[in-house]
């Protein structure tokens, strides 16, 4: 039976199963693995915060959540397709694990988050 999204313990199973699903994803494994070479350790606590932040209004996230994607995205050009499939996997692991009015607004979230970073980094690609 599925639950309500509704503490850190949630967004901590909703984050450690989405990055297990995106490691193993064939389009997007590799750039977390091979090109920014994420030290999970320290990266899973940062999104337990950040989605505690964006969900729960709770304080303890800091950090620039665009920038890292911008230096990735100067070693191995991210394009729309990588934001779809990111949150596709991150829709996917919601509707696994959680219901109600909390899940629906974390992929809302998500959703605005995808379509804005894809636009940017798309804007940073397209030659002037």
């Amino acid at each position: 039976m599925k639950k309500h999204l509704e503490t850190r313990a949630d967004i901590e199973l909703l984050v450690n199963s989405f990055y297990d699903k995106v490691r193993d994803n064939d389009k997007l494994g590799y750039i977390f693995d091979e090109i920014a070479k994420v030290n999970w350790g320290k990266h899973l606590p940062k999104m337990y915060s950040f989605w505690e932040m964006i969900l729960f209004n709770k304080e303890g996230y800091e950090g620039h959540p665009l920038r890292p994607h911008l230096v990735i995205n100067n070693q191995h050009p991210l394009n729309p397709q990588h934001f779809a499939t990111w949150l596709e996997l991150f829709n996917t692991t919601v509707d696994e694990h959680f219901e109600g009015e909390k899940a629906e607004e974390i992929k809302t979230r998500a959703k605005n988050v995808a379509l804005s970073w894809a636009f940017k980094i798309h804007h940073f690609n397209t030659p002037v």
